[in-house]
């Protein structure tokens, strides 16, 4: 690909990103305010680049680390470089949020601050959790361990979640449980 194809297309991650932030977040006036104030949207741009770092070579790890721990100064929000996170996610209010190394995230994901999406073990092995598209974290949950949140899926606020969730639930509660009904993040 052309630096011109790699430019056209960072810029049309970094639209996709803005466009999350105005869908997800009501108080969001327009795409310049996003892009210069939202901490969240902040560390989601400098994971992007560190992710491309992190699987470019092992030579470049290091940086990867260093732009993730320099973001993370910033924001309040650690995303290890080699997590996985697809397209249109948004980190509202994201102070707190933890994203481990072998975690994956699908697209047009909301999270809200204070998530932890954490491993269970040591070792070089997938570890953390796998979040479907079109979920929604509220604050505080913790996702932990190799388990699966499928798509559509709800996590409520303060929701300790250490079992695989079924596409569409709603899950709320320490332990959590599955809920016949909306949730508020």
């Amino acid at each position: 690909m052309t630096n011109k194809g790699l430019l056209q297309r960072a810029w049309a991650r970094i639209q996709e990103d803005l466009d999350a932030a105005m869908r997800d977040d009501p108080a969001a006036r327009n795409k310049l305010e996003v892009a210069l104030i939202y901490s969240g949207v902040h560390a989601v741009w400098a994971y992007r680049v560190a992710n491309k770092l992190w699987y470019k070579s092992p030579a470049l790890q290091p940086v990867a680390r260093a732009i993730s721990q320099f973001a993370r100064f910033l924001t309040g929000i650690e995303i290890h470089p080699g997590a996985t996170i697809g397209r249109r996610f948004f980190i509202d209010h994201g102070m707190g949020v933890v994203i481990g190394e072998t975690a994956e995230v699908g697209d047009d994901v909301l999270m809200y601050h204070q998530v932890t999406l954490g491993g269970r073990a040591r070792g070089r092995f997938k570890r953390h959790p796998t979040i479907g598209n079109r979920v929604l974290l509220g604050a505080g949950a913790k996702i932990i361990g190799a388990i699966t949140v499928g798509d559509d899926a709800k996590i409520g606020a303060n929701a300790l979640v250490v079992k695989d969730v079924a596409p569409g639930a709603v899950i709320v509660g320490i332990p959590s449980k599955v809920h016949d009904g909306d949730v508020i993040a």
